[in-house]
Formats: C-alpha cells, structure tokens, sequence
C-alpha cells in the first residue's frame, strides 16, 4: 500500500521560510482537513450507528492507539464524562505504553502485537462493547493487534486511519479513512492527520451521545459541574429552558445538583 501519511512534504526549505510563510502554509494545509472529513461521512456515520445501538444495549465505547493518536483518544474519552454526565467507563482510551505514553513517549511500545488484547483484558471488553483503532499511517502493530483479537471475540470493530487501503482498516468492521495528504512536516502525523482524527472523535463521540439521549435542544443538560464556570453554564441553560431569573435558577440547579433535573422540576411542575 502507498502510505501517503510518510509522503514528502510539498514544501521544502522550511528551515529557510518567515516565520510567517511557515504559518501561512501550514494553515493552507490545515484547511484541507474538513475536505477530507466530509468525504468520509457516511464511513462515520456507520460507526456511529453501531456504537450507539451496542451503547443503548449496555456497551462501551474502547479507543486503542499508539503516540499521538492514542493521546487523541484518550482526551476524547476523558471529556464524555464532564461533557455529557457519563460514568467515566462508558468511553475508555488506552494508549500503548500505559499511562506513562501520555506525557512521554515509550519507545516500540507500538510495536507488540499483544499488548493491546492485554490491557483491553483489564476493562473486561465483551462482544457488548465497541473497539475502535486510531493510527494515522493504519499500519501500527499495537492496534491490529488489538482489533484482530476483537474480531476474534466477535466485538465490533472500527477504526479511524489517514490512508487508504491500510492493515488497519482491513480488520475493521467499520472502517474511517480520512485522507490528508502529506504532512506539511514529512511524516509528522500530529499535524493534519491529528486534526482529523480530533475532528472525527468529536463527531463520534457527540453523535453516539446526542443518539443516548445526552443532549435536550443544543444544550448538554447533563453535564457534571465541576467548577465555577461549568456551574455558571448550568445557571444560564437552566434560564434559558426555564425562563428563570439568574437567582432562581442558581438556587433550583444548587437544589437539584443538575441541570436536567432542575430543568425537569420546573416543566414537571407547569
């Protein structure tokens, strides 16, 4: 397969360019990324279909990868539970080389085919749940791994690459191929191939959410208020679905712990 993620950079003589060429083309590049998502949107919304059906049945979501890819999954992972109030093991990102990868990189972690299955062990995954494969070239061992086993164990399986045609995305039931292009850095897979795999996630993860039931209108009604800011943010939804005065609000959502159920109070009482 033509792995177009290591392809040569169209620029050449970064070392040589203003500050200011450099982040022109570079945010050249970076416009093509949503190009490239749109063309894959009926790939994602199988994905999504399926891992909210096997959510709705009592499943979790898994994210594997390696590097920043995996790092990518487990900060879309981390933020269902503040975003949409669900327990912090519904969506799971792991990482090769365990939680030490997520700051620093462990070298050939990404390397063993194994260790995937393995650390999936931990979270007792299930023909209930849902795997899905990060990796930007589609080629990493620690991810074929992982979903071979799943497959294997009769898990759905999906993945989120950035080429074609990759060993990845041909052992997932539900492939994504977002391709890119080059990188505007050769090879540096944190660039474009990142961005779309963020923005795929966040199409994933707040579809599957919306489909839940996590969502009412535009608002995220059962978001955790965690902080100050997040409480004020509930204050102002709880006004706005209500038609409360900012005080009432404060003491209803203060009185219910959140802003679903103070919502409810209200419409439950007219």
């Amino acid at each position: 397969m033509e792995i177009i993620t290591e392809k040569d950079s169209s620029y050449n003589h970064l070392e040589s360019m203003s500050v200011k060429e450099i982040l022109e083309n570079i945010n050249k590049e970076d416009k093509t990324v949503p190009d490239a998502v749109e063309k894959a949107l009926p790939q994602i919304e199988q994905l999504a279909l399926v891992t909210a059906a096997k959510m709705k049945e009592g499943g979790r979501l898994f994210y594997i990868g390696a590097g920043t890819s995996g790092r990518l999954g487990i900060v879309d992972a981390s933020e269902c539970p503040p975003t949409f109030g669900v327990p912090f093991d519904w969506v799971v990102g792991i990482i090769a080389g365990g939680d030490t990868a997520i700051r620093k990189a462990v070298e050939f972690a990404e390397d063993d085919t194994e260790q995937a299955w393995i650390d999936l062990q931990q979270f007792q995954i299930s023909e209930k749940d849902v795997l899905v494969g990060l990796a930007a070239s589609g080629t990493t061992p620690y991810v074929i791994g992982g979903l071979k086993k799943a497959n294997e164990h009769c898990i759905v399986t999906g993945c989120i690459v950035c080429n074609q045609g990759s060993p990845v995305a041909a052992v997932s039931k539900y492939p994504v191929e977002v391709v890119v292009g080059a990188e505007f850095l050769s090879g540096s897979t944190r660039m474009k191939s990142g961005t779309a795999q963020k923005l795929v996630l966040n199409m994933l993860s707040t579809s599957v959410m919306i489909q839940l039931g996590r969502v009412k209108g535009n608002k995220m009604v059962d978001m955790q208020l965690t902080n100050h800011k997040l409480f004020k943010r509930g204050v102002r939804i709880v006004m706005m679905e209500t038609g409360l005065d900012e005080q009432a609000a404060s003491v209803l959502l203060e009185q219910h712990g959140g802003v679903r159920k103070a919502i409810d109070s209200v419409l439950l009482s007219s």
